[in-house]
């Protein structure tokens, strides 16, 4: 490193779980968010302060007035500009150490295999049911590890997948609620800093498995209750016979690829 980089990360130096060799697995890292709203601000922004080498963001919005009571990343001056260019100017002024890759359209099933290839870690930070199951069913099948976080009203929650140890998403919900069940953000929604509350600790677990220190929530799921001010683990048990995706009679089994 650097002298300056040494400064910079001189509080990650002298912890004991990241130390040297730890701030140079961070900086050898990629981690791509799917997002680069509410939940992927923070995460984004700390990852970003961390000294993860190359962020990927993928989005295909750009920034409205009612974005700015949560999405902190993205700023007054950035209304009507593509999110992934917002976040990756804000990024580069947090650190420009880091290498930022933007995918300003919608993340599917024709180009999610590709695009999570390159990254050592995905996060999970959309705000809808499709998006989540898509990210999930492909992560597991790249045997690759994510974060999901999800946030509505005044809670939240989140869980952590790595190949071979616990459940997948899809273990817990087998499929998407029918449309119209669940409210969406808009609809319901969103005390903002609980949105930084489950995104900060979605940055947690990415710099966790990154570095190696520590206990991911593979196999919990995390819940967060703002009003009470309550969390609570719960256990998820791999459901090893009839999750569709990462049980022994899976049914999800690939892709389309896209043509690049």
């Amino acid at each position: 490193m650097t002298e300056e980089q040494k400064a910079r990360y001189a509080r990650h130096l002298v912890l004991k779980d990241i130390g040297e060799a730890g701030q140079e697995k961070l900086l050898n890292s990629s981690v791509l968010i799917i997002g680069t709203g509410g939940l992927g601000s923070p995460v984004a922004m700390y990852l970003a302060a961390a000294g993860v080498g190359t962020l990927g963001l993928a989005d295909a919005d750009t920034v409205d007035f009612s974005n700015l009571q949560r999405q902190i990343i993205h700023q007054t001056k950035d209304v009507g500009k593509e999110k992934t260019e917002s976040a990756k100017e804000t990024i580069q002024e947090i650190n420009p150490d880091v290498k930022v890759n933007t995918y300003p359209f919608f993340v599917d099933e024709s180009n999610i295999q590709d695009i999570i290839a390159d990254y050592d870690f995905v996060i999970d930070a959309t705000d809808n049911f499709e998006a989540k199951f898509l990210i999930n069913d492909a992560c597991v099948l790249a045997e690759k590890p994510f974060c999901h976080g999800g946030i509505l009203r005044l809670a939240g929650q989140i869980m952590t997948y790595v190949p071979g140890q616990g459940a997948c998403y899809r273990c817990m919900f087998k499929d998407p609620p029918p449309e119209g069940a669940v409210p969406n953000g808009k609809q319901a929604g969103v005390l903002g800093a609980v949105a930084g509350t489950i995104g900060t600790l979605q940055a947690v677990e990415a710099i966790k498995y990154l570095v190696g220190c520590g206990q991911l929530l593979t196999g919990r799921l995390l819940s967060y209750d703002a009003l009470k001010m309550e969390f609570r683990t719960v256990t998820l048990p791999k459901d090893t016979s009839k999750c569709p995706v990462c049980g022994k009679h899976k049914t999800i089994h690939n892709f389309v690829k896209s043509d690049k």
